[in-house]
Order: C-alpha cells, then sequence, then structure tokens
C-alpha cells in the first residue's frame, strides 16, 4: 500500500467522538496539569533545601504556562497563548532574581557576604 495513501485517509478520516473528544482531551490535560501543580506547591512548601522549593516554584512557573495555553485553546481564546509567553518570560526572569538572591544575599552586587 501507497504511504500516501494510508496517509491521506488518516488525515481526512473523522474523529470518533466528533469536537468533543477534543474538548475531553483538554479538559484531562487541564485536570493533570492541576494535579501536578497542587503537587509543586506542597513540595514548594516541605523542600528540605532552598534549592527544593526554588525548582518547585520554577515547575508551578511552567505549570501555570501550560495551564494557560490549555484554557486559552478550550476557550477559543488565542490571544492567550500571548499572555502565556508574558508568563514564561516573567517567571524565567523572576527565577534569576531568586537564584541570585540566594546567591548573594542581594540584588544590587556580585560580591558574596562572608
Amino acid at each position: 500500500m501507497n504511504d500516501s495513501i494510508v496517509s491521506d485517509v488518516l488525515v481526512s478520516a473523522p474523529l470518533v467522538g466528533g469536537a468533543s473528544s477534543d474538548v475531553t482531551v483538554f479538559a484531562v490535560a487541564t485536570l493533570g496539569l492541576l494535579v501536578s501543580m497542587v503537587l509543586a506547591l506542597v513540595r514548594a512548601f516541605l523542600g528540605p533545601t532552598v534549592f527544593d522549593r526554588v525548582l518547585a516554584a520554577n515547575m508551578f512557573g511552567t505549570k501555570t504556562v501550560l495551564l494557560i495555553a490549555v484554557t486559552g485553546f478550550l476557550t477559543g481564546r488565542p490571544e492567550w497563548l500571548d499572555l502565556a509567553m508574558l508568563y514564561a518570560l516573567m517567571n524565567f526572569t523572576g527565577m534569576i532574581a531568586l537564584l541570585r538572591f540566594s546567591k548573594f544575599a542581594n540584588l544590587a552586587s556580585d560580591e558574596k557576604l562572608k
């Protein structure tokens, strides 16, 4: 059988559940993201070291970006992807500032306190 024929059949074949199966998949993905965000918050509060807490906060920020993007798709608002990208930049900048503060104990100089 020719590969192009198989791909044409797969692309043109309708979904079994119709459009509602797309919504179901993204609703389950949203639920999974919320569960992982709760677990990240638990790790952030119970983490034994500062670096565990920083990693959990970074993970929470990343999951928030994904949640904004998936919610934007579910509600039919593609402009939410712009908001998700802006939040990702803010999350990155905040993590850099937090790591710098944890290393130098201030944000103004590069010298470690003794």
